[in-house]
């Protein structure tokens, strides 16, 4: 066998080449409706898994403050999971489990903290309390549920205090 017939695929290439780029003298194509100043358009994409979990916890954290909790956390993560919301009120500290829904077609958002959620936020919550010198305050957990429309807004909101 010679190396032409070696099999050697090091020096074939399966990908698909990039797309050509434009040199910055080309003219770039016309954007449709770009002219049009009177009809709306709208350039953003349909909002993400994270953008909805964003909004979720951005109310959760707004009603939380209304109640007159102060939020210690966003988002505190470890080795054994993440804590969305820490909150303190007094000498009681608050784990808030966020769930949020923009349809009705995966059941409530707060059908989805199961047994193996509640384990993992009571034993990543046993952590920060003991990173932070905190194993003797008080502690509760709750989950707020936040339905969302397609925009983002929230429809509901619902407040599950001592859920586990």
């Amino acid at each position: 066998m010679n190396g032409s017939e070696s099999g050697d695929l090091s020096r074939r290439s399966y990908a698909k080449p990039p797309p050509p780029r434009l040199n910055s003298k080309e003219a770039k194509p016309p954007c449709p409706d770009s002219g049009s100043a009177s009809v709306p358009r709208d350039h953003s994409a349909p909002p993400t898994r994270k953008d909805k979990g964003r909004a979720a916890e951005e109310a959760a954290a707004l009603h939380l403050q209304r109640e007159g909790w102060d939020i210690a956390e966003r988002n505190w993560s470890c080795r054994t999971g993440e804590l969305d919301l820490i909150a303190t009120q007094g000498e009681t500290v608050l784990f808030v489990e966020v769930r949020s829904r923009s349809g009705i077609g995966f059941g409530l958002p707060a059908e989805s903290v199961d047994a193996r959620k509640i384990r993992q936020v009571r034993r990543t919550a046993e952590v920060y309390l003991h990173r932070f010198g905190l194993s003797d305050r008080p502690v509760r957990f709750d989950v707020i549920a936040v339905m969302l429309g397609r925009d983002l807004r929230v429809r509901s909101l619902e407040h599950i205090r001592e859920a586990f």
